[in-house]
């Protein structure tokens, strides 16, 4: 039985085109077999969504598809996780938004994108009744939607706090542009604010994971997190700065591993739960992510997550 919690997870939904891990980048011309290939669930409003399902949690999820055989085929595979589907929108006049994938062993994924219905998505779409009931609001994928304003998402969050939810905040950084300034409205307002290393680092133009989390907690943001990937991840709160190692486990495929690690985050907040206790149930939800191909079939549901933490001790050092 799901949890009477609701979580809003609103941004990016796109479909993945992703490969088993290849031994190398194919030269021009060349062919390179793989042991398999998927169609799988992407964006980050769709695999939180996804990822709170199997955690026992409700979730509503609002972004737009195209009206499409891509987009149909997502709402079929969303509907088959239990996540509440009546909030997407279909975007006339524009594909689907999907992501190729291409993953080689030993190095990072890489990744060609169609925005596609993701760029329609707007102030219209994302409204104060959306957020109505729910105890977090989260926002995926945010500086990739340009009609989506820092003035409008602003006032979502800060309503969202009045009403006692907590506000999440991910974002997709679409190359080098002046994304601070569109931040800078909306952080103050922002419970839980988690890029990658990278993300972090262009927007802020800081080459250091704690300095980057100190830089945007001094705009506003509540909790400061900086994912890693295979390095761990650094957590800034009031009570101090933490690093985080990862759990060691098989990896496959690193896609939605962020997500993953959001989802397990947003989950030990519906529960009360420390901030290091939502980085523990946030770091074991990302490592089961990669089990497997695709960015949500590996994750744990809430009996395995449970049972590895009981298992597996996550080592986490105070840094200040």
């Amino acid at each position: 039985m799901k949890e009477s919690h609701s979580v809003l997870c609103a941004g990016i939904i796109v479909l993945d085109h992703g490969c088993s891990p290849i031994e190398h980048f194919p030269a021009e011309g060349e062919l390179i077999a793989t042991g398999g290939m998927a169609l799988t669930l992407g964006g980050c409003a769709a695999n939180v969504g996804v990822d709170l399902a199997k955690m026992g949690v409700h979730s509503k999820i609002l972004g737009k598809i195209g009206d499409d055989d891509f987009g149909q085929l997502i709402l079929q595979k969303l509907k088959l996780t239990g996540a509440d589907i009546s909030k997407i929108i279909k975007q006339a006049n524009a594909p689907t938004s999907q992501t190729l994938v291409i993953n080689v062993t030993g190095q990072d994924r890489r990744f060609i994108h169609l925005i596609g219905a993701n760029e329609g998505f707007a102030n219209s779409d994302f409204q104060k009744k959306d957020i109505e009931g729910c105890k977090v609001v989260y926002l995926g994928g945010y500086l990739l939607m340009d009609k989506l304003s820092p003035v409008h998402v602003a006032e979502i969050f800060r309503t969202a706090q009045m009403n006692g939810a907590k506000t999440v905040l991910d974002v997709v950084t679409p190359g080098a542009g002046d994304h601070i300034a569109k931040l800078k409205p909306i952080l103050p307002f922002v419970d839980v604010f988690l890029p990658n290393d990278a993300e972090a680092k262009m927007i802020s133009g800081i080459e250091k994971p704690i300095e980057q989390a100190k830089y945007f907690k001094s705009l506003g943001v509540k909790t400061s997190i900086i994912t890693l990937g295979n390095q761990g991840t650094i957590l800034l709160t009031d009570q101090g700065c933490y690093k985080a190692d990862i759990f060691k486990i098989n990896y496959h495929d690193g896609s939605g591993s962020g997500d993953a690690f959001t989802a397990g985050y947003i989950s030990g907040i519906l529960e009360n739960k420390s901030e290091i206790e939502c980085l523990e149930i946030g770091s074991a939800l990302g490592a089961s992510c990669v089990r497997t191909q695709g960015t949500t079939e590996g994750v744990f549901n809430k009996e395995e997550c449970l049972q590895f933490l009981a298992e597996n001790k996550l080592i986490i050092t105070k840094i200040s």
